[in-house]
């Protein structure tokens, strides 16, 4: 077969298959056009998932009747200077996007030039360029997209449900309104308005509150500020604390010099900094936003600029690595507030329900333990039970039959709360349940802490620490602990010997299948040896080999926390319950133990005073 010139028509189709995926593409690109021409105010509005209509309006610069011309030939812009690739400072660059649109539906734009004493508008229709015609329209521009697709209905489809195309726009409208936040944008798809957000400030917190109004009020308490630069890049945005996660990575957003994209170096990025504190398959939420000069950036490589490729994309890793570690180690002991709400949730009433003679016997048991605090406690200002029964759902009565069956293990002082501890973040504790649980009082709170999975993140950070330092210090055992693990266990000990070594263990073969332990890490104290080298034979032969010596150490430096941990069951006095919970304040990452769960909840009094009908 000949070769032949293929028609513009036909060209331009070609690249609508390139630019134009869905109704979400055509939005995406016109929303752009907006934010580069200035535009502080967007409005998205779509019908039957934006293949019947999407319209887009904007109060940015507008166009003449010239520009307007030449807008839908292909390869006409505005936004390159000089025609360099290398330096590209807006989002669209290409001039593809109207022509592509137009040859594959209806499209008609609408736009006066800020300044000018009139309007015009252009129809192309299917490929079809009409003639320029004077318009009404205030300065700026409108377009509007109508039967998407209709020049090549075997890409319909393909199409999913009108309900997915509209959360395929929604999710292009939120993340370009991430990226710009001193931008308003309005979105409404069918007949409703499903997205309307002011703009904000262009600063830390006016981006705060946009991320906030997108990916929830849970992101808005616990989001901490990110900073880093070096060699001309700079990362900054939020990033959730480790105890906010999510199952799926769908809350972690990147942005490269205000375009939204998706890179892989972001994924690697997070699991690096956010470490052993996130559990496994779990991911935490994040918004950042990279700033580079745009020579050091490809943005050139794909149709849809959905991807980006940095020169030394090796420094941005870097950079954001360290920038999160700092965030999160200067929130300290900060966990969720979500565990708390959580909490009180759980104890919610359903519906009204009237006192009972089971309920008056949970409130029995409850009075008789009540007695025993003392009289500071927060639970001496509760009004009559009888009073305050009236509402609760059975779920609450459960929980109050089962405290009354076990009640608090020990009271932690029988004097009022220090005034300095009752200030400190985590309180002053008043008192042990169920030889596991902490309980503390603050000014305006009840904190619950689990002592071994808060105990057991101390000794882990301080196992790092002296890591980090060149060793952990190690104490002899008075008699060898003989440990029998197997041919394949006592060979991986031997085999790890160096790395065990670090981490203050001496453990020698000792016979077929057995190790002799000689020394211990000094930080464990009085720990099951037995126990803890079986534990560890398992650990490290889960790891792969090729795994870093760094992460394999880390691997084995948890187990060894677990072990010279607080254990739950023991009683602790009044002095350890305090010096745990200052330890704590004191420690980064305490708030989730070394799998990633919380080590405390903390429940507001007035939560606790609206569960109780008080507010």
């Amino acid at each position: 077969m000949p070769i032949r010139q293929l028609s513009p028509e036909t060209i331009n189709r070609i690249a609508a298959g390139e630019v134009v995926e869905r109704p979400a593409s055509v939005v995406k690109e016109l929303v752009e056009n907006a934010i580069d021409a200035g535009a502080r105010d967007v409005e998205v509005v779509t019908a039957g998932g934006g293949l019947s209509l999407i319209r887009v309006s904007d109060d940015g610069c507008g166009m003449s009747a010239e520009d307007l011309a030449l807008c839908v030939e292909r390869h006409a812009t505005s936004k390159l200077s000089e025609e360099d690739l290398f330096d590209i400072r807006t989002l669209g660059f290409r001039g593809e996007a109207l022509p592509s649109i137009g040859s594959i539906a209806r499209l008609e734009i609408v736009t006066q030039e800020r300044g000018g004493s009139s309007g015009c508008a252009i129809i192309v229709d299917r490929g079809a360029k009409g003639p320029i015609r004077p318009a009404a329209i205030n300065s700026g521009t409108r377009i509007e997209v109508t039967d998407l697709f209709s020049a090549t209905p075997a890409r319909l489809k393909f199409m999913k449900s009108e309900r997915s195309e509209n959360l395929a726009v929604s999710d292009v409208v939120k993340r370009l309104a991430m990226a710009h936040p001193q931008v308003a944008f309005t979105l409404v798809t069918g007949e409703r308005a499903s997205l309307k957000l002011p703009a904000c400030k262009a600063d830390a917190d006016g981006l705060l509150q946009r991320l906030g109004r997108i990916m929830g009020r849970d992101f808005l308490a616990d989001a901490l500020e990110i900073a880093g630069e070096r060699d001309g890049v700079r990362v900054a945005g939020f990033a959730g604390l480790p105890t906010l996660n999510r199952g799926d990575a769908s809350q972690q957003f990147l942005f490269v010099n205000g375009r939204p994209v998706k890179d892989r170096l972001v994924v690697g990025a997070l699991r690096a900094a956010y470490g052993d504190t996130v559990p496994r398959g779990r991911h935490p939420l994040v918004a950042l936003f990279v700033d580079v000069d745009p020579r050091e950036l490809d943005v050139n490589v794909h149709p849809a600029k959905t991807e980006v490729r940095f020169r030394d994309a090796g420094t941005v890793r870097s950079i954001m690595i360290g920038a999160i570690r700092h965030a999160l180690e200067g929130a300290g002991h900060r966990a969720s507030a979500r565990g708390g709400q959580d909490t009180i949730a759980t104890l919610r009433p359903v519906e009204p329900a009237a006192p009972s003679r089971t309920t008056g016997a949970a409130w029995s048991g409850v009075s008789s333990r009540v007695a025993s605090v003392p009289s500071s406690s927060p639970l001496s200002d509760f009004e009559s039970p009888q009073g305050r029964v009236h509402g609760f759902a059975e779920p609450v009565q459960a929980a109050f039959t089962a405290f009354s069956a076990t009640g608090a293990d020990a009271s932690a002082d029988a004097e009022p709360a220090r005034a300095d501890l009752m200030d400190s973040p985590l309180g002053a504790a008043r008192a042990q349940l169920h030889e596991t649980y902490i309980v503390s009082q603050t000014r305006d709170a009840v904190v619950i802490v689990d002592q071994h999975a808060a105990h057991e993140r101390l000794v882990y950070q301080k196992l790092k620490a002296m890591l980090t330092e060149g060793g952990v210090a190690r104490q002899g055992l008075l008699i060898p602990v003989i440990v029998e693990l197997g041919e394949e266990g006592a060979e991986t000990l031997a085999e790890k010997a160096d790395e065990l070594l670090e981490l203050g263990l001496v453990a020698d073969r000792f016979g077929p299948g057995a190790v002799a332990v000689r020394e211990v890490p000094a930080l464990l104290g009085d720990t099951d040896v037995d126990g803890l080298v079986r534990d560890l034979a398992d650990e490290i032969l889960s790891e792969s080999d090729d795994s870093a010596l760094k992460t394999r150490l880390e691997a084995v430096a948890s187990r060894m926390a677990c072990h010279g941990s607080v254990r739950a069951g023991r009683r602790l006095t009044a002095s350890e319950m305090n010096a745990l919970l200052r330890e704590m304040e004191a420690t980064p990452f305490s708030g989730q133990c070394n799998h990633g769960r919380p080590t405390y909840v903390e429940l507001k009094l007035s939560d606790i005073e609206r569960l109780f009908g008080r507010r």
